[in-house]
């Protein structure tokens, strides 16, 4: 029987491909690529450039100002859709193309799906080397497409227009695949894009790509049992998995019914909301005092859906009980099995159910246990609230102030986007989550620039409800871009600039670690390049108004109030510029609760090094490895 056909250029048949695929978990279904984003130029223009214009009714497609941004705000999209849908991103050849590779690693690492299309050099190659080629005398098929392989979790380069059936199936699976998505990349070279062939209609049906919950294996569920059932001092570390997965509610009963204090990670933070009676806060070097006391005493540590990253483990100093065991229930067995723990390789949510009716009841924690960590949890609360109140409206308000007169303002609906520098700290801190999705902090990459345009693509998945960027001046910098694009499509994102004169967060590190805040902050330089004079003229206030926004100035604790509350309301992008008052004469949140291995320098001169290395010294004595 002969196929039926259709004869499209490769550009064309990928456009009406994805405009054709969708996921669906517990009944819900959704498109998979909800839009394209884009810059064109002379790799991309005539292929893909002219696909996305021939079905604009069926491909939704925003433009882009820079191709980084363009990953970033796409993962926003993605997390924010649960990893359930997510963008395509088309660049041109050259550097186009290997301005993905951040955004991608990024989303690999972060285990965000993101569909990467990049426009490649002649797949033909009737001239050579063409324009923005790179030559590679010992391999003649490489090209700085290759640049995107280690940070992609599938990688294929479309060099005759039938690969690409294989390759574009393969593509879907492993976004919606739980354990393996991250970024994928299809390199399409500029000839192949333009060429066309004859497709089967079978190749543009509709799919539905089933993102799977796996159960349990029942061995692995009865020694996860009985390992909890002998816990004294049980904690739960919730991890990004719990919302990957929309496992909140059962986090929540498994807590309701064990009362087992749940610590949370960057990525976890708001897996219960901030009132919740077991919730301890933030864990590890940027953690409350109140869970990592718990960590250290701790002879339980059930990991749920976490990495375990050297700042959730105080770079394996935190877990100090002699005699501590790990449970990781983890829907990727590469994280069930860290620390030497006991696994429970399933879906958060599958496994969370599953545990919780395998206990039956049959176990709570101790009620002075309870006691104990409900008691630290209301000092912890006491000391967020110093941090926040602020005796004199008419001051310049500290990073921590700010913090909290958006803390006033906030409801349910609100959702904070923040990447880098030292709001992440203060964030996982002090911050009182009040939404599942509230708290979108990107802290496995910790990419400086990635908070505005991750607003952008926020948005858009979360139509109506405020959006807020917090950026210090120094990510401000880094990536100011997309602020035109949410001008030009009208998406109210609400961008905090904190203008504190340099890189704050590296700046302190600098100090602890004996490099003085040596090339840390924004001013003219004095001797030997050590960057301490006034602080640099630079009003990026005015830089965000001349990009479209509608911008006000906060002065004082006062302004910042009712300029926050103004762009909470405002109906286009608006931005909160604040100068933040950094003296050591104002007390700002507490420190570290938990040390982070940054490396000293083993022999110095100069005072500052030398000391900083016996408190190094001191510290890591008390590394040790789970075996």
């Amino acid at each position: 029987m002969k196929t039926s056909t259709v004869r499209l250029t490769v550009a064309q048949a990928l456009v009406r491909f994805l405009s054709r695929q969708y996921t669906e978990r517990d009944g819900a279904r959704q498109r998979l690529i909800g839009a394209t984003w884009g810059i064109f130029g002379h790799g991309n223009v005539a292929g893909l450039g002219q696909a996305l214009l021939q079905y604009g009714d069926d491909m939704p497609f925003h433009q882009g100002r820079n191709e980084q941004a363009m990953v970033h705000a796409a993962v926003g999209y993605a997390r924010q859709c649960d990893r359930l849908s997510t963008h395509a991103v088309t660049t041109s050849i050259g550097p186009g193309a290997t301005n993905l590779v951040t955004g991608a690693a990024l989303a690999t690492i972060n285990h965000v799906p993101v569909l990467l299309l990049p426009g490649d050099v002649f797949a033909t190659r009737p001239a050579d080397p063409v324009l923005q080629q790179l030559e590679v005398p010992y391999a003649g098929d490489v090209s700085v497409n290759d640049c995107l392989r280690p940070v992609s979790k599938f990688f294929d380069r479309i060099e005759r227009p039938e690969r690409l059936i294989p390759a574009a199936l393969q593509a879907m699976r492993v976004l919606t695949d739980p354990v393996d998505t991250g970024a994928v990349t299809l390199a399409l070279p500029q000839d192949v894009q333009a060429e066309a062939f004859d497709w089967p209609e079978e190749f543009f049906r509709e799919r539905v790509w089933t993102v799977r919950r796996p159960a349990p294996d029942p061995q692995e569920l009865a020694d996860a049992v009985r390992e909890l059932k002998r816990a004294r001092r049980p904690l739960l570390v919730a991890g990004g998995g719990v919302h990957h997965s929309g496992a909140e509610d059962a986090l929540k009963e498994f807590a309701d019914a064990t009362r087992i204090p749940v610590a949370a990670t960057q990525a976890g933070k708001g897996s219960l909301l901030h009132d919740h009676p077991a919730d301890v806060g933030g864990i590890g070097h940027t953690g409350t005092a109140t869970a990592n006391e718990l960590a250290r005493t701790a002879d339980l540590v059930i990991g749920v859906g976490t990495r375990y990253t050297d700042f959730t483990t105080a770079s394996a100093t935190l877990f100090a009980n002699p005699d501590v065991r790990f449970l990781n229930l983890n829907v990727a067995a590469f994280d069930a099995h860290k620390l030497a723990a006991r696994p429970l390789v399933a879906d958060a949510r599958a496994g969370l159910t599953a545990l919780r009716e395998a206990l039956g009841g049959t176990y709570r924690a101790e009620p002075a246990y309870v006691a104990e960590y409900t008691e630290d949890k209301e000092r912890w609360e006491e000391r967020v609230d110093a941090c926040f109140a602020a005796e004199d409206e008419l001051v310049r308000p500290t990073q921590a102030q700010v913090l909290g007169a958006l803390d006033e303002l906030a409801t349910g609906d609100d959702i904070l986007i923040n990447a880098a520098g030292s709001l992440p700290g203060d964030l996982h801190k002090l911050w009182r989550t009040r939404s599942r999705d509230q708290y979108h902090v990107e802290y496995g990459y910790s990419c400086m620039g990635y908070e505005i345009p991750a607003a952008l693509g926020v948005a858009l998945a979360a139509p109506g409800r405020p959006v807020w960027a917090l950026v210090g001046d120094g990510t401000y910098l880094m990536l100011p871009t997309e602020i035109v694009t949410a001008v030009q499509e009208g998406v109210p994102v609400k961008v905090v600039i904190l203008q504190n004169h340099g890189y704050a967060s590296i700046g302190g590190l600098s100090a602890s670690v004996g490099a003085e805040g040596f090339a840390t902050q924004y001013r003219f330089a004095g001797e030997r390049g050590a960057y301490a004079g006034a602080p640099l003229p630079v009003d990026l206030a005015a830089n965000a108004a001349s990009l479209g926004m509608t911008v006000h100035r906060a002065k004082t604790v006062r302004d910042l109030r009712e300029a926050l509350a103004a762009a909470r309301d405002a109906t286009r992008p608006t931005c909160v510029y604040v100068e933040t008052e950094t003296s050591d004469t104002v007390s700002g949140p507490p420190p570290a609760q938990a040390w982070w291995d940054v490396p000293v320098a083993e022999t110095a001169e100069r005072s500052a090094a030398v000391e900083a290395r016996e408190e190094y010294d001191r510290h890591a004595a008390g590394r040790r490895r789970h075996l």
